[in-house]
Parts: structure tokens; sequence; C-alpha cells
């Protein structure tokens, strides 16, 4: 069992930067695809971005494909989303997720919430000026 933990969120201008931080407590978190998604206001959760687990393959939604960046530093049990070129479209509560199982075979992706168990508690980011 994994829990989740987000940081790094704020306020920042359009165009602006922030980096936010996953950091996750349980067991074999470097065989756990990890996944960053997010739910504005009104809307329906989004998936933004996925890591495999080892391999360290990564999937990006279109909307986020060049501004995001997604890793993991499995030796300190989290993940990492860098955002740039941020617009006033991205202002949402992004969270990270866990599938309920370990996936040792360094394949699975989603960017589909469903196939997320675990969750973290959410972080505000706001683009506005």
């Amino acid at each position: 069992q994994l829990q989740l933990v987000e940081s790094g969120g704020g306020l920042v201008e359009p165009g602006g930067s922030l980096r936010l931080s996953c950091v996750a407590s349980g067991y074999a978190f470097d065989y756990y695809t990890i996944g960053w998604f997010r739910q504005a206001p009104g809307k329906e959760r989004e998936g933004v971005s996925s890591i495999s687990s080892r391999s360290g393959n990564t999937f990006y939604a279109d909307s986020v494909k060049g501004r995001f960046t997604i890793s993991r530093d499995n030796g300190k049990n989290t993940a990492y989303l860098d955002m740039h070129s941020l617009k006033p479209d991205d202002t949402a509560v992004y969270f990270c997720a866990a599938p309920r199982d370990p996936d040792y075979t360094n394949s699975f992706w989603s960017l589909d919430a469903h196939d997320y168990d675990y969750w973290g508690q959410g972080i505000q980011v706001t683009v506005s000026s």
C-alpha cells in the first residue's frame, strides 16, 4: 500500500514555471507506475502525465506535451512534474496517483483515472496575473 503526498503548488504568472513533487511512503515505490492528474472547477479529472516503473517511460496529454516533464527518483521515493510556459488553463488541483498493484513488467502507463487506486490529497496550482 502506498501513501502519496504532493507539494510545490502555488500561484504563478502566465509563462512561469512550477515543480510539483509527490513523495510516497510504502513498499517498492520503484515498481509502481505514477500518474499526475488535474481537476479544474466544474470539470472532470484529467490525466496529465504518466511514468512507468523502473524503466521510466513517460507519456503526456496533448494539452501539456512540450511544456510539462514527468520524472522520478526511486532512491527518494519521489515523482516530479516540472511545469513550464504555464497558462491560465493549467489552473487546477493537481494529484499524483498510483495503481493498486506494482508493475514488474516496467511497461504499464495510463492517463485514465480509473486505473489508479492510491491518490494524494491534491495541491492547488493557480496561473494568473
